[in-house]
């Protein structure tokens, strides 16, 4: 029953675009793309959520918009390949309304995998007292690093996302609840923040398939939008200061009771946390054009003693890519392509405890190096090649085992 709501919200939704677009062909001007209201010096990623090519329709204060993601690849793990494997990873559609004067909507939907994911990850209204001070209600995309809120493909340089956002930190992680932001000027400074008070995880990061904590396991309670399995308030919140010749620094962090601690009245357990720590840094080199991004998080997890130890208490993880634009101007008859030679390096220790016999180190450790080459024949579209190099550890940090291959993706807005 559940999966046939979804099946028919989703094709609502697709409905709505399709009989724009017929409309469309009457009239190519009904669509018209929307000009970003924010300027680049001041662009935060807070902003990435309304920040994205919009088109609208006609008249309407109605503006919809997507992008796709599809891809090819040959891994193999200990020189063991599955072959070829072709890949439909996203289809995102994403609309906004402005309701009344500073009053607006915006939601996204996601289809991952062809349709074995149908979810929407954010639907809310915001109301804009002042630019210090907006009030947001709704699903909302929790700002813990950049990533989470950064997420969309045609974004970045490479098919796969960060190992540490999407494997340690739950990107892209959403919730019900409510919360403030606000951003000011001052000159050559842009300052940000945002504050939520949403519901949470639950006991799903240390009762999982995994075999270890996983804030992403939590994404499988299909229940989580309505119920708060803690009873417990969520918060998660972040500051953003970019000086315009520098860069963005973000500093964020998410936290909460996450187990069902009481149940008919009656205490059942000890009230057990899970803290989120992040931050994340990116700028652009003048002359150079050379893109730095990066972004790293702790994780704490108070984890019941009667656990087996390879359930962590404390995750460690981040990534840095660089992004150095080799070709820029005609390509192929493309006016305004990029070629650009990138390089992303990730570390993930999803368990930074001990032995309590040994007091030695436990493993559960990854690192991985993925060197690509991207074309971008418009801003908004890039065909990109990778090359992926993994040694993962496992808990008793027996000799590592390695990944590697390819991959060749598109990502498009559209």
């Amino acid at each position: 029953m559940k999966h046939t709501y979804r099946y028919i919200l989703s094709i609502s939704f697709l409905l709505l675009i399709a009989s724009q677009s017929i409309q469309a062909q009457v009239d190519s001007t009904l669509f018209k793309r929307v000009r970003p209201s924010v300027t680049r010096d001041s662009l935060l990623n807070m902003d990435a959520q309304y920040e994205r090519p919009f088109l609208s329709i006609n008249k309407t204060p109605v503006a919809i918009g997507g992008y796709v993601e599809a891809n090819w690849q040959n891994i193999s793990k200990e020189g063991v390949s599955d072959g070829h494997q072709f890949q439909f990873r996203r289809f995102t559609l994403f609309t906004s309304a402005t309701i009344s004067q500073r009053i607006k909507f915006l939601a996204e939907l996601e289809f991952e995998d062809g349709t074995r994911e149908i979810a929407l990850e954010f639907a809310a209204v915001d109301f804009e007292f002042d630019p210090l001070l907006n009030f947001r209600g709704g699903i909302v995309v929790n700002p813990i690093g950049a990533f989470n809120q950064n997420h969309d493909g045609p974004k970045w340089e490479f098919t796969d996302r960060p190992i540490a956002s999407t494997e340690m930190l739950p990107a892209t992680w959403s919730t019900a609840g409510f919360g403030l932001y606000g951003k000011k000027n001052l000159q050559d400074w842009t300052l940000g923040y945002e504050a939520y008070l949403t519901s949470g995880f639950d006991r799903l990061i240390i009762e999982n398939d995994q075999g270890r904590t996983s804030l992403p396991a939590s994404k499988e309670n299909p229940d989580r939008f309505e119920i708060n399995e803690s009873g417990a308030i969520f918060t998660t919140g972040k500051l953003a200061i970019k000086n315009h010749k520098i860069g963005e620094l973000g500093i964020s962090h998410m936290g909460g009771v996450y187990n069902k601690h009481f149940e008919e009245g009656e205490h059942v357990d000890i009230k057990r946390r899970v803290d989120a720590f992040a931050l994340d840094f990116n700028t652009e080199i003048p002359h150079w054009g050379t893109q730095l991004i990066t972004e790293a998080a702790w994780v704490r997890v108070d984890v019941p003693k009667t656990y087996s130890q390879q359930f962590g208490t404390k995750q460690f993880g981040g990534f840095v890519d660089i992004v150095q634009p080799i070709v820029k101007g005609r390509i192929l008859g493309w006016d305004d392509a990029t070629l650009n030679l990138a390089l992303r390096s990730e570390f993930v220790d999803w368990n930074k405890d001990t032995f309590k016999e040994t007091s030695e180190s436990i493993g559960d450790e990854l690192w991985s190096f993925m060197p690509a080459i991207s074309f971008r024949p418009a801003p908004q579209t890039v065909l990109r090649f990778n090359y992926r190099f993994q040694k993962e550890r496992d808990l008793f940090r027996n000799p590592a085992e390695r990944t590697d291959g390819f991959s060749f993706g598109i990502s498009s807005y559209f």
